[in-house]
């Protein structure tokens, strides 16, 4: 039997939600800004996204949620870990010209690799929620939201090599891709290192600020 929510609506609609939402909604405008040639303000809106993402998990833990309720929010988050660290990179790689045909062949990777990664988590999410209500320890592979750190540093790094940043962007995005499907165990961030890259991030956002621009 089909459910809908008060306002006649499919979905879970409650303040857990919300942080993913707005993750969703500064990749959007990140993905326009970029389209645009605003390419600085597209990596902003990235980190926003990867802030957000930071935290969303925690906000949903306060709310005492139903199964369906937890396995609707696993998946609202993963669909929008695509969008905002799958789809909008590759915008990005497109606004700062990586426009020739083998960068179309990159982008598909990168996604494949990342859309795999989270259909991966989703399933392995699921099964281990179902077994122990105990928090996740660690993950398998590089989690998608590292983007939100890692490509501001591109961006940033970029401006220190002789080469053309795209291409530099390219070999990343391959490498970025691997390390998504890599079988890897990776620590989960605790308290401490959740402030570290809070850190990392507004570090990373004064070195913007102070000029170092590519097309944006």
């Amino acid at each position: 039997m089909n459910k809908t929510n008060k306002f006649g609506l499919i979905g879970y609609y409650n303040y857990t939600v919300i942080l993913t939402n707005l993750s969703l909604i500064s990749s959007v405008f990140g993905i326009y800004m970029a389209m645009q040639g605003h390419v600085e303000t597209a990596v902003y809106c990235l980190m926003v996204s990867g802030f957000c993402d930071m935290f969303d998990g925690k906000v949903a833990r306060t709310k005492d949620r139903c199964e369906a309720e937890q396995r609707f929010g696993i998946q609202l988050d993963s669909l929008s870990d695509l969008v905002c660290f799958g789809v909008l990179p590759t915008v990005i790689g497109y606004a700062i010209g990586m426009t020739e045909r083998l960068a179309v062949f990159v982008f598909f990777i990168y996604v494949m690799a990342a859309l795999t990664r989270l259909a991966y988590f989703n399933v392995m999410e699921e099964e281990r929620q179902s077994k122990t209500p105990e928090k996740r320890k660690s993950y398998t592979g590089l989690p998608v939201t590292a983007v939100a750190l890692i490509i501001p540093l591109i961006y940033i790094v970029g401006k220190f090599v002789e080469i053309k940043f795209h291409l530099l962007y390219g070999a990343c995005m391959l490498v970025i891709a691997l390390a998504f499907v890599l079988p890897f165990q990776l620590k989960k961030p605790g308290n401490v290192a959740a402030v570290v890259m809070v850190l990392i991030g507004i570090l990373e956002v004064a070195c913007m600020i102070r000029g170092f621009h590519y097309g944006g």
